[in-house]
């Protein structure tokens, strides 16, 4: 009796296992991908913030440092901090102790608000 040999299975993937793979790596892509956008966008934020808080602070600064009260109304002032270019609108506003006023600093990037500062400012 002569024996034969069993052909051994052929190894590889078919076709429909390799676009599975291939749909599932690419998705994993995709989210990978999201996570770096969202990343990088949350750091921009964050220097945003940081060089607008930068903005509205050198204004609170001035105003308490000056020797005589603010005069109630509304301002605008430029900034610019590494390279970015924010506008500073101030609002004085009464309290009811006519010895102190409220002031307002909101930064913004164009016409979009970044950062709102506010502080009591007294007489001297």
């Amino acid at each position: 009796m002569t024996c034969t040999p069993l052909r051994a299975a052929q190894g590889g993937f078919t076709l429909v296992e390799v676009l599975v793979a291939l749909g599932i790596v690419a998705i994993a892509l995709m989210a990978g991908l999201q996570a770096t956008s969202a990343l990088t966008h949350n750091a921009q934020r964050q220097s945003d913030v940081l060089l607008a808080h930068l903005c509205a602070e050198n204004e609170l600064v001035k105003a308490r440092l000056s020797r005589q009260m603010p005069d109630i109304g509304d301002s605008t002032q430029p900034c610019e901090q590494a390279g970015q270019h924010f506008n500073v609108s101030i609002a004085v506003r009464p309290t009811p102790n006519p010895s102190f006023r409220r002031v307002d600093a909101q930064v913004f990037d164009g016409t979009l608000p970044v950062l709102r500062l506010s502080t009591i400012i007294g007489r001297r």
